[in-house]
Parts: C-alpha cells; sequence; structure tokens
C-alpha cells in the first residue's frame, strides 16, 4: 500500500485540521465533570457527534469492508444494527438515564442494587469495551503500518500519541467535536469511493451478474438465526456501554438526549454500506489479498489520489477516535466507581488525574493485546465485546428502568454476577456452544423475575 505525493500530503492536510476542534474544545475542562459530560451542556449534534465517535470505528468501515470481501453484502449488518440499536436507545433509555443525573451506568445500577453493584457493573462493562478497543487498534496498526510503510512498533506509537493527545485533555468535549468531523469525512470519502466501488462492477446489475445470490447479496448469508444473534448483541453492547450512555448524560436535557441518539442512528445506518460493495469490488479483482486491507487497497489504487489521501485519513480518524471514545469510557467508570465509590476519593482534581492516567494504562494494555492477535477478525472481536457488556449490565439495567424501585436489591445484585460468570465460563462447561450471551441473559432473568416477585410479597407484608 505505497502512497504518493499527493496521497500522502492529502492524508497529512485532513488530519492535522481534523485535530483542531479535539484540542479547541480542550480549554474548556475545567472539571472531572467537564471531562466527563461537558458540564452537562451538549446538544443535539454534540451528543449525536460523541455517540458517533466511538461507533463508528474500525469495525464499521475496515472490518465490514474485511467481511464484505469475505462474505459479500450482509457484511452491512454491523452499521445496520448498530443504528437499530441506537433507536432503541432513543425509545426506551434515554430519557430516564439522562433525567437521573448521574455520570456512569455502574452509579444507576448502585441506586437500584446497592454499593457492590458499582464495581462489579464496572469490572464487566470495562473488560466488554477493552475488546472494542483491541478490535479499533487492530485496524489503526495495519493502515498505519501500510501507508506510512513503517513496522507495527512505531505504528503503535503513532496510535498512542494520536489517542493521548485527543482524549487526554478534551475528554466528552473533544470525543463530541471528533465525532462531528468524522461525519464529514467518511460520507466526504468512504461514500464516493463506494460509489466508484460499484461503478467498477457494473452497477447493480453487473453486482447481481458477477456475485452468485447466495451468499454474496443475501443478507441473511449463515442464517437468520446469526443475524438475529448479532442484531442482538450489537443492541445489548450499545446499550450497556459506558461510552454511549455518557454522551447521554452530556446531554443538556433529556430531549436533547433522545434526539442525538436518533440523529446518529440515522447517519450511523447508511455508514456500512459503501465498505461491504468495495470489500465485494476488491475480491473481483485481487482475491488473495489479505481482507483486513480490502478497503485501503482500494482507496489507494482505484480511486484518485487526493480522495484516496483524504479517505485514508478519514479510516485512520475513525479507527482512532473510537478508540478515543471507548478509553474515555473506560477512564471515567474507573474514577468514579472505583476510586470515587469504592475508595472514597472525592478531590475534583485527582480524580481528573484518576480518569486521564486510567486512559494512558488502557491505551497500552490494548496495544500489547493486539501484537498477540495481529491476524484476528475486527468484527469478532466487536461482537464479542458487546455481548460480554451486556452479560452483566443490559437485563439488570432495563429491569432498573421498567420496575424502577421495585426489584429486591440482593436478587439484582445476584443477576449481575451470575451474568458476568457465566458469559466468562460458559465455553469451558460447554466447548461446543456458539456463545455465551443468551445463556449468560437467561441467568440474569433466573434472578431478576423471582426479584420482582419478592418486592411485590415483601410491599404486601408490609
Amino acid at each position: 500500500m505505497q502512497m504518493s505525493v499527493t496521497q500522502f500530503v492529502s492524508m497529512m492536510v485532513v488530519l492535522i485540521l481534523s485535530l483542531l476542534p479535539g484540542f479547541y474544545a480542550a480549554k474548556g475542562v475545567k472539571s472531572e465533570a467537564d471531562y466527563s459530560v461537558g458540564g452537562r451542556s451538549a446538544g443535539n449534534f454534540l451528543v449525536a457527534g460523541t455517540i458517533i465517535g466511538t461507533i463508528i470505528g474500525a469495525a464499521a468501515t475496515v472490518g465490514t469492508a474485511q467481511l464484505g470481501f469475505k462474505a459479500g453484502i450482509s457484511a452491512w449488518w454491523f452499521t445496520l444494527g448498530s443504528g437499530i440499536a441506537l433507536i432503541i436507545m432513543a425509545a426506551f433509555y434515554a430519557r430516564p438515564l439522562r433525567n437521573s443525573g448521574l455520570t456512569t451506568v455502574s452509579e444507576f445500577l448502585v441506586i437500584n442494587y446497592g454499593k457492590k453493584a458499582g464495581p462489579l457493573s464496572s469490572i464487566a462493562a470495562t473488560a466488554g469495551i477493552f475488546l472494542s478497543i483491541v478490535a479499533s487498534m487492530l485496524t489503526a496498526l495495519h493502515l498505519i503500518a501500510g501507508a506510512f510503510d513503517i513496522n507495527f512498533y512505531l505504528a503503535a506509537a503513532v496510535i498512542a500519541l494520536v489517542v493521548l493527545g485527543s482524549v487526554l485533555m478534551g475528554g466528552i468535549s473533544s470525543s463530541g467535536m471528533s465525532g462531528l468531523v468524522k461525519v464529514g469525512l467518511i460520507f466526504g470519502t468512504i461514500f464516493i469511493a463506494g460509489m466508484l466501488a460499484l461503478k467498477d462492477l457494473g452497477g447493480v446489475k453487473g453486482v447481481m451478474a458477477v456475485f452468485p445470490a447466495t451468499p454474496w447479496l443475501d443478507m441473511f448469508s449463515g442464517g437468520p438465526h446469526k443475524v438475529f444473534y448479532n442484531v442482538a448483541s450489537l443492541t445489548i453492547g450499545v446499550i450497556s456501554t459506558q461510552s454511549y450512555v455518557q454522551a447521554l448524560f452530556s446531554a443538556a436535557n433529556s430531549r436533547t438526549a433522545m434526539t442525538g441518539c436518533i440523529t446518529a442512528a440515522a447517519i450511523v445506518i447508511p455508514i456500512g454500506l459503501p465498505s461491504a460493495v468495495i470489500g465485494m469490488a476488491v475480491k473481483t479483482t485481487n482475491p488473495e489479498l489479505n481482507s483486513i486491507d480490502a478497503l485501503p487497497f482500494y482507496l489507494l489504487n482505484f480511486t484518485p489520489e487526493w480522495l484516496g489521501g483524504a479517505a485514508m485519513a478519514a479510516l485512520l480518524l475513525s479507527a482512532l477516535w473510537s478508540i478515543s471514545g471507548l478509553v474515555l469510557g473506560c477512564g471515567t467508570m474507573i474514577s468514579r466507581d472505583i476510586f470515587k465509590a469504592v475508595l472514597g476519593i472525592s478531590s475534583c482534581k485527582a480524580l481528573l488525574w484518576i480518569n486521564r492516567a486510567a486512559v494512558l494504562l488502557i491505551t497500552i494494555s490494548a496495544l500489547f493485546v493486539v501484537f498477540q492477535n495481529l491476524d484476528s477478525f475486527v468484527l469478532d472481536w466487536t461482537y464479542l465485546s458487546m455481548a460480554l457488556r451486556g452479560a452483566g449490565i443490559f437485563l439488570p439495567l432495563s429491569f432498573a428502568i421498567i420496575f424502577k424501585g421495585r426489584i429486591n436489591k440482593e436478587a439484582g445484585l445476584a443477576s449481575m454476577l451470575a451474568g458476568i460468570i457465566v458469559a466468562l465460563f460458559w465455553k469451558f462447561f460447554v466447548p461446543e456452544a456458539k456463545d455465551s450471551l443468551l445463556p449468560s441473559l437467561a441467568f440474569n432473568l433466573l434472578f431478576l423475575i423471582p426479584g420482582v416477585l419478592i418486592f411485590k410479597k415483601e410491599q404486601k407484608q408490609a
């Protein structure tokens, strides 16, 4: 993936200009609250930008093209499913979460299930988010190494510098501004490249002539059960993820939280389609190519040089800013749910620096894991991440909203613990199992439903 001078200059100009809004946002950070939730003053587009800045990352672009290269149009399900998840989040979760006036998902669960729920949910959520960080870093590492013709170690250093530089200072505001810039870049480059790829294939008729309907043109390739599982895991993962919920907490009011979520969904849904088409186009010309390189390979070899360079910048920023939003969510949970709630640290300045230190540690740790799994599939990490996040949080959170104050606290806490244990160890006991998400949810319900019934009985007796 050698870059021409024009491509390199185009990429560097876009990279530099795109970083400026985030650094500008850093000027307004005076406290941990400014850093974590932007002073709770974000408007519709900043809320949407914060969500998009995280969710449109490696999986939505490079990962989708990678799967399009391997399986065809069904690769679109990642962004399509993400959009569905955001619509559900807007309809049922945005208002109650924003109206709570809290900062983390764990704080919401603590109110309903007691203090022990805080660190328990933080550990589960952080572990799940960590896997998404690995997915985005895996993409960024290959992109940077290929684009600049450098080794993976130097590429890792670039990732660390950009991520830490973009999130350490500005926090949630930087993440939101970055997301808005990302939208413009993706629509201005990847969509144009997707249309060129479709033209290269001979349009819709050409695609139908080149690719067999099954599996390449089948949105349900692999079976409806697989699609249902992937969309369900996305929905559960998005609703359970601090990085997305944190955007809702930063909104000026509950209506803004809801509309910001819907705006993000409308933008997210179509983004995966051009990437999937590009993956299919590369399959016809270079079938022996490493699948993870399909999207950058097309951009650098089959598009105008200025567009290819700008699109490479969009891919890099897409992956890097997604990492930034995810590590920010982890850092916020660690600082507030562990150091503040458990260890009793209340100084705003101390919590701000603990948050930043956590961001640094998570970034370095994720890079270490990436180097142990350089040839793995991006979307495999992403779907696993979504499932792990939801195992101990999704149903306990949903029940806390639906049955507010009407669940036995011990039962709620037990459901969280059971879900996490099953998610971690299910495959050890049932090796032939394809996933651990559904068993985890079943064990959640095993405690949550009796928890509601026990509370009703206790109320009657009282």
